[in-house]
């Protein structure tokens, strides 16, 4: 089931190999449409499959060594998108159903027995103990919003997984357990009116990042109001996220207009990470449309790529997108307002709900034209530049993640339909104000 054995380093350095041959060696299938859609999905899914960690069957930060990561680091937010990778596969019969209830069972045992903080996970741990491995100097806790991104996962995989068998049943009753004890409440900090982003048993709140939005921490508001144990009041999303200095925008850039957020929208995982399950399709509130607010960041990335200010190299309809990932100075949140000349795969594929047709383009773009150089075992690779001549060998969780989700959500709207489906979904978006044509009365 998975590949990887323990010799870890080793077969890094063999997998790099692999991937610069068969770059050599590329020779791009003419494909319709949909199996060009479904061999990228599939594809990418490898990397949370062939590429889980042995142990855990978490997934790992990145595939390679970069920034002084250890073969064993596993990510939280990243396993969150690549429960909800899972589920694609198992729905798509990449891989059998019982096959991936048994692996995501493996997975939450595991976390069971992880550290974590008031019932929240750190952004980092060691797939093979648990043990939490510090993001940075302080940041050696509980990471609320990596753990937002993989209780959203973790959800869709409760409702998916229903029938009443012995593995199922486990898993769900599990997930339900994890879900119920995360103390949300602990990380207003006291009972301010805002949740905070990390909590330490060794540094406190001395991170001291309160969650202001607009940004990709909607979702955690949404789990947070939600919860059945330990849950936030509206008032912590409507005095906290709701205000700061960048959270209304309505401003208009290239004719669309960006209800919310940063000007021309700030870099595009802000319409993917919370959006992977939570479904903008005429999701409202008293602040924005969702679907408007994504869609129109969207374009706006797109139309400033096509405009190309700075002439970057390779930029235009077909070769657009930027987010956060790496590049040839190492990583950056990139977007029209902090362009490098990176063009990131994931934020133009992640897109295709919102924008079919320019997503598409992008996609027959990188896959036929450009796939000698960015195509490889887990799907596209993290990010190029055309520019510096430069393209990356990595593969990031959090990168690879939405682009199976958001292309499944174009398809079918399986993960959406998923998470809505939610009864404390349901009630917390209540709570919250929201409108959307799939909260039942």
């Amino acid at each position: 089931m998975i590949k990887f054995k323990p010799v870890l380093s080793i077969i890094l350095v063999v997998a790099g190999l692999f991937q610069e041959l068969h770059a050599q060696n590329f020779k791009p299938e003419k494909l319709t449409d949909d199996q060009l859609l479904e061999k990228v999905q599939s594809q990418t899914f490898k990397y949370f499959w062939d590429f889980a960690h042995p142990v855990s069957g978490m997934a790992r930060e990145r595939s390679n060594r970069s920034f002084d990561y250890g073969d064993e680091v596993v990510t939280t937010g990243g396993t969150g998108f690549g429960v909800m990778a899972t589920i694609v596969a198992a729905d798509r019969g990449w891989i059998k159903r019982d096959t991936a209830a048994r692996h995501l069972l493996k997975m939450v045992k595991f976390l069971a027995k992880a550290n974590s903080y008031h019932g929240v996970f750190p952004h980092w741990m060691d797939g093979a103990t648990g043990k939490t491995i510090p993001f940075g100097r302080k940041d050696d806790g509980g990471d609320l919003v990596e753990s937002s991104f993989l209780f959203q996962g973790l959800l869709c995989a409760r409702q998916y997984f229903n029938k009443d068998d012995r593995t199922e049943a486990e898993l769900r009753n599990r997930i339900n357990w994890l879900w119920s004890e995360i103390e949300w409440d602990w990380y207003t900090r006291g009972g301010e009116e805002v949740l905070y982003w990390h909590w330490s048993p060794n540094n406190g709140w001395a991170m001291n990042f309160p969650l202001r939005g607009y940004n990709e921490t909607l979702i955690t508001y949404i789990l947070a109001a939600s919860a059945e144990r330990y849950p936030v009041p509206a008032s912590v999303y409507h005095r906290g996220f709701a205000q700061s200095n960048f959270f209304k925008n309505g401003k208009t850039f290239y004719g669309y207009k960006l209800p919310l957020g940063f000007d021309y929208g700030g870099p595009l995982f802000f319409a993917h990470y919370s959006f992977l399950g939570l479904d903008p399709r005429g999701l409202k509130d008293e602040y924005a449309d969702y679907w408007e607010q994504n869609k129109n960041h969207t374009l706006i990335n797109y139309s400033y790529c096509v405009e190309n200010p700075k002439k970057f190299k390779g930029y235009g309809k077909n070769c657009w997108g930027l987010t956060a990932s790496d590049n040839y100075e190492g990583y950056n949140a990139h977007s029209p307002t902090n362009d490098l000349g990176v063009i990131t795969p994931t934020a133009a594929l992640s897109s295709f709900p919102y924008t079919p047709e320019q997503s598409m383009a992008a996609l027959k773009h990188f896959y036929y034209d450009l796939g000698d150089k960015i195509w490889g075992e887990y799907g596209f690779v993290d990010s190029f530049s055309e520019s510096q001549n430069w393209y990356a060998k990595s593969y990031l969780a959090i990168d690879q993640g939405p682009i199976v989700v958001m292309i499944e959500n174009y398809r079918t709207g399986l993960l959406w339909k998923l998470f809505m489906s939610c009864p404390e979904i349901q009630i917390g978006l209540k709570k919250l104000g929201y409108q959307s044509p799939v909260l039942k009365k």
